[in-house]
Formats: structure tokens, C-alpha cells, sequence
């Protein structure tokens, strides 16, 4: 089992105002996982934490009761649970991003869908396990309107996240290592993972380093301090002050 620290805290809304986190996260005996709820694109949508909340415990469920088999098959069968049960149809559903990390004694397995990396780190360095589909169209100005992310979700030439169609789980992005080979595993939803990416405030390497010197708490005050000094998004345009932040470290050297 390796040593496990999380740290989470909740953003703001679009509007500015404290609202609930819409991150999860679930801490079973040999899997962790990390969901990020999507702000629903319509008003009469449930939110994506609700989504979320319920897709979280549903995978758990189904690892923990089926602890051998793939994770794409989990996660799909996990969806169409949540789905059937709270009558949620593809194209009219919440969404949420999805990443796992699970482990055996020899292995040691990612699953990533949507903007929620996964960052390895041992013999070889580090690998980020990143899904950047939805960030690609984002950058290239293809989701400018809500229409547009409609459209070009869960769709071929488009991203794709956990919402109500399990073909969306069989698109996430995977990766496995032995065990022997892993020092340590960082899993952050994009709320923290955007002082990489973005604000460019340290790489992966020096966020293992704080998380495990200071705790993962350190990584998220830096991310918030740094939002504070651009406080209307100029340095750094985005919708909100702050993001949901969620970081676990797993720790399996120790």
C-alpha cells in the first residue's frame, strides 16, 4: 500500500461566489480515484459535481466488487449504471472527468479521461498521463460557444468525458508501469494542474517535490496565491478566480 496525501479545496463559480466543489475523490484499498464534475452546459442540467458524486461511487462499487477487470470496462459499466438509474441520456447529461490509478503488487495502471493528468515519476523520469483533447480545441478557438462543446463532445473529432454514453470510457488515455519502476504518482484535477500547464509556476518535478517536503496543501496555496495576483484575469484569461483544486500523491517508495 503506498502512502496516500490528498489535499482539495473548493473555487468559485462563474459568478464569483463560493459554491460547493463539484471534485470527488475515493481512496480504496488498491485503487484511487479523482473526478472533476464539468459545469453543465445548460441551465436545467443537473451540476456536474451531483454527476460527479454518483459516477464516483458507482466506479467504486464496481472496482471494489470486480477488482480484476479493465479499467475501460469499469468506467463503462459505471456510466451506464449512473445513466439508467437517474434516466440521463447522452447529449442531455452532466459530465465529469475521470482519471484512476490502481495497483497490484507487480503493476501499477492510469486511466485519464478529460483534463485530470496523472504524473508518474521513477526510474525513467516522469510521465504525464494527460488527455489533451478538450484543451487542443480550446486552444485552436473550436469551443467558443456552449453550442460548440455540444457538438464536439464525446464525438470523434471532438473530446470526450464521462457523461451518459459508455463508449466514452473506451477513449480515455492509458498507461501502466511495473511497479518496481515507480517512485511516486501525483493525480490533480485541472485546478491545480494549470500551474503547470499554464501559469507555468513549476514543472511536475517541483510539485512532487512541495507535495512531499510540504504537503500537497503547499501546491494549492502556490496555484490560489498566483490567481491572486491576477485577481481579473488578465495575466492569465480564464472563467474563474479559482478552479476546484484536488491533489493526491501516492507515495510508493516509502
Amino acid at each position: 500500500m503506498p502512502e496516500i496525501s490528498t489535499a482539495e479545496r473548493a473555487g468559485v463559480g462563474s459568478d464569483g461566489h463560493p459554491r460547493p466543489t463539484e471534485d470527488h475523490i475515493a481512496l480504496l484499498p488498491q485503487a484511487i480515484l479523482v473526478l472533476d464534475g464539468a459545469t453543465s452546459p445548460s441551465p436545467d442540467l443537473p451540476p456536474g459535481g451531483w454527476y460527479a458524486h454518483l459516477l464516483r461511487d458507482q466506479l467504486a462499487h464496481e472496482l471494489t466488487t470486480h477488482p480484476h477487470q479493465p479499467l475501460t470496462t469499469a468506467l463503462a459499466t459505471a456510466i451506464t449504471a449512473v445513466a439508467k438509474t437517474n434516466d440521463l441520456n447522452p447529449g442531455r447529461s452532466p459530465s465529469s472527468t475521470v482519471s484512476i490509478l490502481r495497483w497490484t503488487d507487480h503493476e501499477i495502471e492510469a486511466l485519464v479521461l478529460a483534463d485530470s493528468p496523472i504524473v508518474a515519476f521513477g526510474h525513467s523520469g516522469t510521465d504525464v498521463v494527460a488527455d489533451d483533447r478538450l484543451i487542443s480545441l480550446r486552444n485552436n478557438g473550436l469551443l467558443q460557444t456552449s453550442a460548440d462543446v455540444r457538438r464536439r463532445r464525446n464525438a470523434e473529432d471532438g473530446f470526450w468525458v464521462a457523461e451518459a454514453d459508455p463508449a466514452a470510457a473506451h477513449k480515455a488515455v492509458r498507461r501502466n508501469w511495473p511497479r518496481k519502476d515507480i517512485d511516486a504518482v501525483l493525480i490533480a484535477t485541472d485546478g491545480v494542474a494549470i500551474g503547470v500547464d499554464e501559469y507555468g509556476l513549476f514543472k511536475w518535478p517541483e510539485v512532487l517535490q512541495i507535495a512531499k517536503n510540504k504537503g500537497p496543501e503547499a501546491v494549492l496555496d502556490a496555484v490560489r496565491a498566483a490567481e491572486n495576483d491576477d485577481p481579473h484575469a488578465v495575466r492569465w484569461p480564464r472563467a474563474k478566480r479559482h478552479d476546484d483544486q484536488v491533489l493526491v500523491l501516492a507515495d510508493f517508495a516509502g
